[in-house]
């Protein structure tokens, strides 16, 4: 099992210690650093900057929206910082929501599965820089031929690695087998230990369709965890119950919210009805407060050492290379390091 330190995306304000939070990740062994973007701080300029003091750790975007640029832009993005970093980058891209796509970047959002595998084709062609980079549609025309002057290009840059890898957020079976197929790495975002089975026979599925780009045996499974060692777990579940709340009440419209229908699938159908209720009243406290404390312990890692350790390994076992954390300082990342290194 590896680490890897989520920063997220900034709220209000930039964090203030992020900094040290990527340095003493470095210092302690952690694979890889990740940011991420909503619709305020973007994901690769944190990365540059903090990454930049570093020397070994990965750097990972979790996720880039695909619709926040074209594929050829981020392919730009990607390569540049790969450059930057010395062969340190990690492109983790996502679809959002449509009240992201549509409301924020003006993009449809029709058709998501098929935009990311057309997305995904057109970023491989620019890092392989074998040939002018082209695309029949019919999300991503390339060249464009509304003016008939369009001209089939090749990046200027070489990118410094063809094989720069692509890991595909995605909570959907659909998606999470298609990230299988064409991807080198799954992001999950809310991951549970009673959904592994499932979980598995998705990506297997994806594992088997003819062209698959990799197997189980190098492929990487990236779970986002909140990870706390605490004798008071009722009062850490507390404190984790909000930005649950924010995600299943508000992150995405009550007929088409994907962390919702995640949390279905998982069997929480009716938490997910009364939190979304109470969140659009605007009692975000109500809302949080909707959430029994399984549910949080179904997707959090939290209690005594022991009983970290215990579930770290039971991750492990059910699939998860990475473990992708937040930390809130120093200290809490010295934790997570050696209780891992166990």
């Amino acid at each position: 099992m590896r680490l890897g330190l989520q920063l997220g995306y900034w709220g209000a304000r930039p964090p203030a210690n992020a900094g040290e939070l990527v340095a003493a990740a470095e210092r302690c062994g952690f694979d890889a650093v990740f940011a991420a973007e909503s619709w305020g701080s973007d994901a690769f300029t944190p990365l540059a900057w903090w990454g930049s003091a570093t020397s070994r750790i990965r750097l990972g975007t979790s996720v880039a929206q695909l619709s926040a640029r074209t594929p050829t832009s981020c392919a730009m993005h990607a390569l540049t910082l790969d450059h930057l970093s010395g062969g340190r980058a990690v492109l983790g891209l996502g679809v959002s929501g449509p009240q992201v796509v549509e409301g924020w970047y003006g993009q449809p959002f029709a058709r998501p599965l098929a935009r990311t595998r057309e997305y995904v084709d057109i970023v491989r062609q620019v890092l392989a820089r074998e040939a002018p980079v082209v695309s029949p549609g019919p999300h991503y025309p390339l060249p464009l031929t509304s003016e008939g002057l369009g001209k089939p290009l090749r990046p200027i840059t070489h990118p410094l690695r063809a094989d720069l890898p692509i890991w595909l957020g995605a909570e959907g079976p659909k998606n999470i087998a298609l990230a299988a197929e064409i991807a080198d790495g799954w992001l999950a975002v809310y991951f549970s230990l009673r959904m592994a089975g499932q979980y598995n026979a998705w990506l297997d599925a994806g594992f088997a369709r003819p062209g698959a780009r990799r197997s189980r045996d190098d492929f990487e499974v990236v779970a986002g965890a909140q990870i706390m060692v605490t004798d008071d777990p009722r009062a850490a579940f507390a404190a984790m119950k909000p930005v649950l709340a924010l995600y299943l009440g508000g992150m995405g419209a009550p007929e088409m919210n994907f962390h919702a229908s995640l949390f279905r699938r998982m069997g929480y159908g009716d938490v997910v009805d009364e939190v979304g209720a109470r969140f659009r009243e605007g009692s975000r406290d109500d809302a949080a407060a909707a959430i029994p404390d399984e549910v949080v312990d179904d997707i959090a890692i939290v209690g005594s050492p022991a009983r970290v350790r215990e579930r770290i390994g039971q991750w492990e076992r059910a699939g998860v290379t990475m473990l992708s954390v937040g930390a809130g300082s120093v200290a809490e990342i010295e934790t997570l390091a050696t209780l891992v290194g166990e």
